[in-house]
């Protein structure tokens, strides 16, 4: 038995170390064991610390307690009880007096280890410059100093706690507190100063406790809004002060009682510190609450919630949003979009949440590819323009099914870059790509230009072990010789992108950590590997800045030559004085997050800041980590603390800032606190009568889920030129039990374009600005929009019709654009068979200004349509016959292109026969009919060689009308 459990415990510490060991190796390949060193360390020291301060109390408090025990032959109840208690612990007394300290030291150790952030904080903290507007104290001190002492407060009286109570059951085990029939409890002295001294601590610490308060008052998020309102300041402060002062004076009764002997003074004097507390703790706040507060509380709560209004803004980068009253106008005039090309040539076209499978079919090649559901919107320079971007990576698509040599030895990574222009299409409404193939080839460049191998993804394996020496016998699928499949290529991994894994021992260590005998055993594991994990670009930085809050989403850019992850990551607190505090779940939710999207933030917040752009090469995994916000608190800080890991902005390169852009998450918390907070006024702010809201997404009918924000390249009024943006729009909030009003009162856009000089950053990026709107016209808002579309009639009807057989029609992204005076809506219209190979294909272009509706071919004739026949806008869509290198030329697109034709037919059809019926020529009707009747037979057919499945036809097909043509004679 004991060879069995020494065994066991050199097991069990070996899978300990190895583990350790496995993240030393990990961090120092980055080059980020600094962050991992300190970390570690840190947390080693506040265990320390917290373990010897509990465990040393305890032992204490026993010990004193044992030695002070009264000797005395018991009577027979206490030979009953507590002798035989006695008795039984006395031989284990000793292992019991080290073993309690011990133990309960560990786990309230380990408990406050996880605060290791705010003990460096407090260590290294960076002052704001400036005050809260009540005790005026610096910012910092709430974000950094307040939690900080909380923490050792809290802490401190859960030690004495804990410690008086241990010492209270010693002392009556041993007989120094005991329960007599007649007596009642007897205390002795030495338990009685015992009692004394730890009751004096623990309410000096309660006194520390009600001063903090005191200041708690201002990150309150308890009152109508955020902060110490009327009654915080005129009640609660003044009476945490008083509780304060009378829990000193009773804690220096208990000691002068402990020193005298007298327990009454310190009793009367807990009682009433215990009746103020009731009394100035709880109930006199409330009757100034209910009876002086709440009778003139918009008058009362004036100055507070002006407070709270300016330190929210502050603290979400909302106070230098530019505001611009825009007099939207709903009426159309011809040319009314001619001074607006520089929005209108870069209208998106292209859907990234619906085009992934587009990606799928026409470049993906094999099926150990795939590509994210969600594709990301970035710019590109072509030919001196630049032209909004639908982006992707070709991942590798490993089968978890398949045997452990191909999950983690042939399947090691995708391949290459696929890009497509973002305001046009191709032929058959295919994506118009910019860059693709294999070997990769377009504008943007070619395998010569770029290294196109993704080791590193958002669907990479758990882990490869790729590598080998010179000679070595490539292992790894690389990618097609060609598109026609002639065979696949094969690499072996060039770079330092992992741990070795070339000694034995460095193999059993992992074998350990992912459980798995034939990474140990492997004839393909060799002197030169090396293991990749922890791959997806999020988890990379979360790990190398631990501090960090990252966005939930990482896009991927060509920058020098390489493919880089673009990663935005924040610095956070929630003890921000007077501000709002936003549950971060649910401001970031909108229709395209928990789906298709992961969820990075979580968590409340009242203070956010993109302090970090990162990056994290999609090759080696090698990560980058640059200070955005160099003079934000929180991030000096954090460089204090870890002073090698963040490098300045101004090492950035022109290409990498080329391709930053403003984080999504941050605007969407952004933009649901302008729902409120676009009121400036407390008086207006209080009566909450011009609150908005994000809208829902319309394309969502079945379920309420908020609109996700559009990157876009346009002009707000107020700019000279164009600019790559992120976009969203309010609408009025809607009281309960009233009904939603789906008309436009708000435009917002922030600048997303950072510039093209190295290291230098756009003075104008970030720059946020809202458009209100005259609450007395009525703009349709995204909702309404779509109403307007699925209502009309003449849209329904070809909509119907494109409906017919196995087609699904999806609408794309409702994208809302402030042009021609007004507010301009446009959605892509696509269409999808039901085919396996199917995927959507854009066919027709949905606008709305005001509350009319254009809908064509093009978005050019769909402009004309709204503004009298002629728009005066500039497009930039084209249909090009032409692939892109690489592209594979669909099967079906002759096809598609007859199933268009048709469907236009019939569509003329009908309203050839509508008119007819009305001027009472039946004649004419029935020839229409039968247009209608042809039109549709060539329609399915077409649809049938798409799907390559028979499609029957519409039901009483080919039958004479008998309700809508009455017969002659009738009227």
């Amino acid at each position: 038995m004991p060879t069995i459990v020494v065994v066991g415990v050199l097991v069990a510490a070996f899978v300990f170390f190895a583990n350790i060991y496995a993240d030393v190796l990990w961090y120092g390949q980055l080059g980020f064991a600094e962050v991992f060193w300190k970390e570690n360390l840190s947390k080693a020291g506040i265990f320390a610390v917290a373990f010897l301060l509990m465990a040393a109390a305890v032992w204490l408090s026993l010990m004193l307690a044992h030695r002070s025990r009264p000797v005395y032959a018991p009577d027979a109840q206490m030979q009953d009880s507590l002798h035989r208690y006695q008795s039984q612990l006395e031989p284990i007394r000793r292992l019991l007096m080290v073993g309690v300290p011990v133990v309960l030291g560990a786990f309230a150790a380990t408990a406050v280890t996880s605060q290791w952030q705010q003990v460096l904080l407090f260590f290294n903290q960076v002052p704001y410059g400036e005050v809260d507007p009540r005790f005026g104290m610096d910012l910092s001190f709430y974000m950094n100093t307040l939690p900080f002492l909380g923490l050792v407060v809290g802490y401190l009286i859960s030690v004495v706690l804990i410690a008086g109570i241990a010492g209270l059951l010693t002392h009556y085990l041993y007989g120094g507190i005991r329960i007599e029939e007649r007596g009642g409890v007897v205390v002795s002295r030495a338990a009685r100063i015992h009692i004394s001294v730890f009751a004096g601590i623990f309410l000096l610490l309660q006194a520390a406790n009600y001063w903090m308060d005191r200041y708690a008052t201002l990150v309150s998020q308890d009152g109508r809004v955020a902060g110490a309102l009327y009654t915080d300041v005129n009640a609660v402060i003044p009476t945490k002060t008083i509780l304060a002062i009378a829990a000193i004076l009773v804690a220096l009764l208990f000691i002068a009682g402990a020193i005298g002997g007298q327990w009454k003074l310190p009793l009367v004097g807990s009682a009433m510190l215990v009746v103020t507390a009731l009394v100035a703790g709880g109930i006199y706040p409330f009757i100034v609450q209910q009876y002086q507060v709440q009778p003139s509380e918009k008058t009362l709560e004036q100055q507070y919630i002006q407070d709270n209004i300016e330190m929210t803004r502050m603290a979400y980068g909302l106070d230098d949003i530019q505001v611009t009253p825009y007099n939207a106008t709903t009426d159309t005039a011809r040319d009314a979009l001619a001074k607006d090309s520089a929005t209108t040539t870069n209208i998106r076209l292209l859907d990234p949440n619906l085009i992934s499978d587009a990606f799928a079919q026409l470049q993906q090649f094999r099926t150990y590819y795939r590509f994210a559901p969600t594709l990301n919107v970035d710019r590109y320079r072509v030919e001196d323009k630049v032209e909004d971007t639908v982006i992707a990576v070709r991942e590798v698509n490993v089968d978890p099914t398949d045997s452990w040599v191909n999950q983690h030895i042939t399947y090691t990574h995708g391949y290459g870059v696929v890009a497509a222009y973002g305001a046009k299409v191709a032929a058959g409404g295919r994506p118009d790509f910019m860059l693709g193939g294999i070997p990769t080839d377009g504008v943007l460049g070619d395998d010569s230009t770029y290294e196109p191998r993704i080791y590193f993804g958002e669907f990479s394996p758990e882990y490869s072990v790729v590598g080998g020496p010179e000679g070595w016998a490539p292992r790894e699928l690389d990618r097609p010789q060609d598109e026609s499949g002639a065979g696949d290529a094969k690499t072996t991994f060039q770079g330092d992108g992992g741990p070795s894994v070339g000694n034995f021992f460095n193999r059993l260590v992992y074998a350990l950590k992912f459980g798995s005998t034939d990474l140990l055993l492997s004839g393909d594991v060799n002197s030169e590997s090396q293991i990749l994990y922890d791959r997806t670009p999020k988890d990379r930085v979360e790990k190398v800045a631990p501090y960090l809050t990252v966005d939930s989403n990482a896009y991927p850019a060509i920058v020098d030559g390489r493919v880089k992850w673009i990663v935005d990551a924040y610095t956070t607190n929630d003890n921000f004085p007077y501000s709002t505090a936003q549950q971060l779940e649910s401001a970031v939710r909108d229709s395209l997050t928990g789906e298709n999207r992961a969820n990075a933030l979580s968590g409340q917040v009242n203070y956010i800041r993109n302090s970090v752009k990162a990056t994290v090469d999609a090759n080696d995994g090698s990560v980058d980590l640059y200070a955005w916000e160099p003079d934000e608190p929180l991030l000096q800080a954090w460089q204090k603390v870890f002073p090698t890991t963040i490098k300045p902005f101004s090492e950035m390169s022109a290409d990498l800032m080329a391709h930053v852009r403003y984080p999504e998450d941050l605007f969407k918390v952004q933009r649901e606190l302008l729902g409120q907070y676009h009121v400036t006024d407390p008086d207006d702010f209080y009566e909450s009568n011009d609150a908005w809201s994000v809208p829902n997404d319309p394309t969502e009918p079945t379920i309420a889920v908020k609109q996700p924000p559009y990157y876009l390249s346009l002009r707000m009024p107020d700019q000279e030129n164009e600019t790559f943006s992120l976009t969203s729009t309010f609408i009025p909030a809607t009281s309960a039990g009233s009904q939603q009003r789906n008309v436009l009162y708000g435009f917002l856009s922030a600048e997303a374009d950072a510039g093209t000089e190295a290291g230098v950053k756009s003075e104008s990026y970030g720059t946020l600005r809202l458009l209100e709107l005259p609450r007395n016209t009525v703009v349709p808002g995204p909702g309404q929009a779509q109403q307007n579309f699925d209502s009309n009639t003449n849209v329904s009807a070809q909509l119907n019709l494109l409906r017919q057989g196995a087609s699904e029609v999806i609408n794309g992204n409702l994208l809302s654009l402030p042009v021609g005076g007004g507010i301009l809506h446009v959605q892509p219209v696509y269409i999808q068979s039901t085919g396996a190979t199917s995927y959507p294909t854009l066919r027709k272009v949905l606008v709305s200004f005001g509350d009319k509706v254009g809908f064509a071919d093009t978005l050019a004739e769909a402009l004309d349509q709204l503004f009298e026949g002629s728009s005066g806008a500039e497009t930039n869509e084209g249909e090009g016959g032409t692939p892109a290198p690489g592209e594979e030329e669909p099967t079906t697109s002759t096809a598609e292109q007859r199933l268009g034709e048709a469907l236009e037919a019939a569509n003329a059809a009908i309203q050839a026969g509508q008119a007819a019926l009305a001027e009472g020529d039946f004649a004419a009707y029935g020839e229409e009919q039968a247009k209608l009747q042809q039109a549709l037979q060539q329609a399915l057919d077409a649809e049938a060689e798409i799907t390559g499945e028979p499609v029957a036809p519409p039901e009483g097909e080919g039958a004479e009308p008998t309700e809508s043509a009455p017969e002659e004679g009738n009227g």
